[in-house]
């Protein structure tokens, strides 16, 4: 349920808040290479090895990698501060990069590609989730003062955010391989990441404080993923991991078995757009109903739309179809971001959102390697069925564990706000 805009303030006081504007435009230019590194890697692996199951193998190899360490960055983030991790997180991703690249022109053997494909994943700056780390210690609850009304209309601003990112990202890094060399997307990829992450670096003002665990301390710093509610949201974004690999996958597969390959891009602007509008609804919305209800719904609307993605055989039908399923995916991804405000104490935000974006990384790697497979054996409807059975589990796991999303105690106790009182917000 949800009431009228009027409601609530929207977009435009959140971008009014105080000190909102010194990491939003950083934040937003240093994210923009995130979407240009996986396709900067199959276009070139690709034209090097002349295979696009070497090309998505290596791409595959980054992502796990990714989904592996992110949460490690966002843990020392959230302990040292994330300017320390971010300067040599960007000098050592734009270094494995450009490593990367020259053994791809070198016509290195397909193991060293695996190889420098670990650190180039590993490396990746996680600055999405420390943008939405800084709106939820300059929005959030704490000692004396409620939560601002304005977390959840944050959380569909970087919904939104992300979600351009992945409009631009590819498109920019297709035409820089396509019409300039293969290997200048990653080139840029490199450069844009070095030279947007210390832009963000320096905005040391609006990161979150460092909170040192003092002897006796009432709280204690503990791992986001001790937190049961964060392990639940942690498996179910594997699903929406699934819908990006296997929409990206086997949209391709489609539009070249049908001899309509320049298609494609149409087809995935249509599902990005999708998603970039539903998150814009979401943030203008003054909800009444929590986000626990919010994200069962949300994937309950996912696993239907997803389902008839495979008996789909044209091309506008498709469209339609895809465009629903965007639609579908904002309302789950923010409900579940919004959650975590809840769930973690703010000593360790930023870990359990990059749990949470790892998570979505290892979803996306695992669907495009079997929605490929599927696709190159069975015909390109197979791999819309990734999707379906991807955000069907994620659906079952909500259902079944959630009990999990609910706020323990000890963090209602820590944040001091009536906010974790309200069973709205508490996400009943």
């Amino acid at each position: 349920m949800a009431s009228t805009v009027s409601d609530r303030p929207g977009y435009g006081q959140l971008l009014r808040t105080p000190g909102a504007w010194t990491f939003f435009l950083p934040g937003f230019a240093a994210r923009q290479p995130f979407a240009m590194l996986t396709i900067g890697i199959v276009l070139l692996v690709q034209h090097t090895t002349g295979s696009y199951g070497s090309a998505g193998a290596v791409a595959a190899v980054t992502g796990v990698s990714m989904a592996l360490f992110a949460p490690q960055s966002g843990r020392l983030a959230d302990r040292i501060g994330q300017r320390a991790v971010l300067i040599p997180g960007v000098l050592v991703h734009a270094a494995s990069v450009s490593a990367l690249t020259a053994l791809a022109l070198a016509d290195a053997p397909l193991w060293l590609l695996f190889l420098a494909a670990v650190p180039t994943g590993a490396s990746v700056p996680q600055i999405g989730p420390m943008v939405r780390a800084r709106w939820a210690a300059l929005l959030g609850a704490a000692p004396g003062r409620k939560a601002s009304p304005l977390m959840p209309t944050a959380a569909a601003f970087e919904s939104v955010t992300d979600e351009f990112t992945f409009v631009i990202g590819p498109v920019l890094a297709t035409a820089l391989c396509t019409g300039v060399h293969p290997a200048a997307g990653l080139i840029a990829e490199a450069a844009l990441t070095l030279v947007g992450g210390l832009f963000f670096a320096a905005q040391h003002r609006t990161q979150p404080a460092v909170r040192a665990a003092a002897a006796g301390a009432s709280e204690q710093r503990v791992s986001a993923l001790s937190v049961p509610g964060v392990r639940v949201l942690a498996v179910a974004f594997l699903g929406i991991g699934a819908v990006f690999g296997g929409m990206q996958v086997s949209l391709t597969a489609f539009t070249e078995e049908i001899g309509r390959p320049g298609a494609n891009g149409l087809l995935y602007g249509i599902f990005a757009a999708g998603n970039m509008l539903a998150g814009i609804a979401c943030g203008a919305i003054a909800w009444k109903s929590g986000p626990r209800r919010r994200l069962i719904a949300g994937y309950a609307a996912l696993t239907l739309t997803a389902s008839g993605l495979w008996a789909v055989h044209s091309v506008p039908l498709l469209a339609g179809l895809g465009l629903l399923v965007g639609l579908s995916i904002a309302p789950a991804l923010i409900s579940g971001y919004t959650l975590v405000e809840t769930l973690v104490p703010a000593s360790s935000r930023t870990e359990a959102f990059t749990w949470l974006t790892g998570s979505i990384a290892l979803g996306q790697a695992a669907a495009v390697t079997v929605a490929g497979r599927l696709a190159d054996a069975h015909g390109a409807s197979t791999g819309f069925v990734v999707p379906l059975v991807g955000t069907a589990l994620a659906l079952v796991t909500l259902v079944t564990l959630r009990s999990r999303l609910t706020p323990a105690r000890a963090t209602i106790m820590a944040a001091r706000g009536s906010v974790h009182r309200d069973p709205v917000a508490a996400g009943k």
